[in-house]
C-alpha cells in the first residue's frame, strides 16, 4: 500500500509520509476518526488546507487526518442582527469569503485569498489588512479530546490574540486538544465592508482610513495585493509555494520598541506593546526578496525568500522541510544579531524546531 506524502497535503510542498492518513468528509466522521486514534494510543496530526504547517521530511509517525467536510448554513438573517452563518471546518475559506461578499455579507472582506480552511482560521485568529476573525466569529464547535464530548466556545473563553488563541495554545506539535468541528460568524448585512483599517488597503481603494468602500471592491483589491506578494496560491508561480508569512510581526515592551533604529515601524498593540514589522527588520538585516536564490546559499536554490515579499520563504521546487528551516534560522539569527529581536514562526513546524 502506497504511503500519503505530506508534501502532497501542504502548501509548502515539503513533508515525509503519513503512518496512516484518513479524510473526514462530516463531522461524524471528523469524531470517530479522532476516537479511534485516540483509544489506539497514535499520535493524531489534524490537516485541511495544509497552509500552515511544515512537516518534518522523515513524516509524521502516527495519524493524519484530513478535515474534509464542506458546506455552511444561514442560522439567521434579519437586517438588525445581521447574519449567522455557520461553516464546516474543511469548507475552503475563501470560498466562504466570495460568497459571503456576493450575498452582501459584510465583515471578513478583508481576508480574501487567505488559503486554507474555515476551521483553522479560529485557531490562529487569521488576519490581515486591518481584519481577524476574532472580529467576527460567533461561536466554535470542537471535539473536546480529554472529556470525550462536543465543547462549544464563545469568542470571550478562546482567548484570543495576535495569531493566538486558546485552541492554539492546546494544540502540540499539530495535535490539538480541541478539534474544530463548524466555525459560526455574524456578519453585518449590506454591500459596504467594515470600515478600512488598514493604510495600503485605503491608498489602493482611494478612500480614508476608517471610511468605508464597496465590499467587492475591498476584495478585488485585496486579492490583487495578495497576488502581487505571491500570496494567493498559484501552481504557476513557485513564490506562492510557502505558508505565507513565515514570521510574525514582533510584539515589544516600550523600551524595547524605543531601541529599534530610526525608521522602523512602530505600532501601538495591546496591553501597552508596540508592534513592529518583520518584513523591515529582515530587510534591514540584508535579506532582500529573492535571498537564498543563489546555488551557493544555505540552501542550494533550492528555498528562498519569495521574490516579492521577504516574509515568504519559498519552496523553489527541490527544497525540503529541513531547507526551508536552515533558510528560517539564517534569518532569524541575523535579526537578533543585528537588533535584539527574536522572530517566532507563524507555521505550526511538525517534528522540528527553529
Amino acid at each position: 500500500m502506497s504511503q500519503t506524502l505530506l508534501s502532497t497535503l501542504t502548501t509548502s510542498a515539503v513533508g515525509g509520509p503519513a503512518a496512516r492518513f484518513e479524510e473526514a468528509r462530516s463531522e461524524a466522521e471528523i469524531i470517530d476518526a479522532v476516537r479511534t486514534a485516540d483509544e489506539a494510543g497514535e499520535p493524531l496530526l489534524i490537516i485541511a488546507g495544509g497552509s500552515n504547517l511544515i512537516v518534518s521530511d522523515e513524516g509524521y509517525p502516527g495519524t493524519v487526518l484530513k478535515i474534509a467536510s464542506e458546506g455552511l448554513e444561514v442560522n439567521s438573517a434579519d437586517t438588525c442582527g445581521g447574519v449567522s452563518v455557520a461553516v464546516q471546518a474543511g469548507h475552503p475559506w475563501d470560498d466562504f469569503v466570495n460568497h459571503a461578499v456576493h450575498h452582501a455579507w459584510s465583515g471578513v472582506e478583508a481576508l480574501s485569498g487567505i488559503p486554507g480552511s474555515t476551521g483553522a482560521t479560529p485557531v490562529q485568529n487569521v488576519g490581515a489588512y486591518g481584519q481577524d476573525v476574532s472580529q467576527t466569529i460567533w461561536q466554535v464547535r470542537t471535539w473536546d479530546r480529554e472529556a470525550r464530548a462536543v465543547k462549544t466556545f464563545v469568542p470571550s473563553e478562546l482567548k484570543f490574540g495576535y495569531r493566538d488563541s486558546l485552541l492554539k495554545q492546546t494544540t502540540v506539535e499539530g495535535s490539538p486538544r480541541y478539534v474544530v468541528l463548524r466555525v459560526e460568524f455574524q456578519l453585518a448585512l449590506g454591500r459596504m465592508g467594515a470600515p478600512v483599517r488598514y493604510a495600503e488597503l485605503a491608498r489602493g481603494l482611494g478612500v480614508e482610513q476608517g471610511e468605508r468602500a464597496s465590499a467587492l471592491d475591498v476584495r478585488r483589491e485585496v486579492l490583487r495585493l495578495r497576488g502581487s506578494k505571491g500570496m494567493v496560491l498559484d501552481p504557476a508561480d513557485r513564490d506562492t509555494f510557502s505558508t505565507g508569512s513565515f514570521f510574525t510581526n514582533p510584539l515589544l515592551s516600550a523600551e524595547a520598541a524605543e531601541g529599534l533604529p530610526e525608521g522602523a515601524p512602530r505600532y501601538p498593540a495591546a496591553d501597552g506593546l508596540v508592534k513592529t514589522s518583520a518584513a523591515w527588520l529582515i530587510e534591514h538585516a540584508g535579506f532582500g526578496k529573492g535571498y537564498g536564490l543563489d546555488t551557493g546559499s544555505v540552501t542550494g536554490g533550492r528555498a528562498s525568500l519569495s521574490t516579492k515579499h521577504t516574509l515568504a520563504i519559498t519552496n523553489r521546487g527541490q527544497a525540503s522541510a529541513k531547507d526551508l528551516l536552515s533558510l528560517a534560522r539564517e534569518v532569524r539569527d541575523e535579526v537578533r544579531e543585528r537588533f535584539g529581536v527574536e522572530l517566532t514562526n507563524e507555521p505550526l513546524l511538525i517534528g522540528l524546531e527553529l
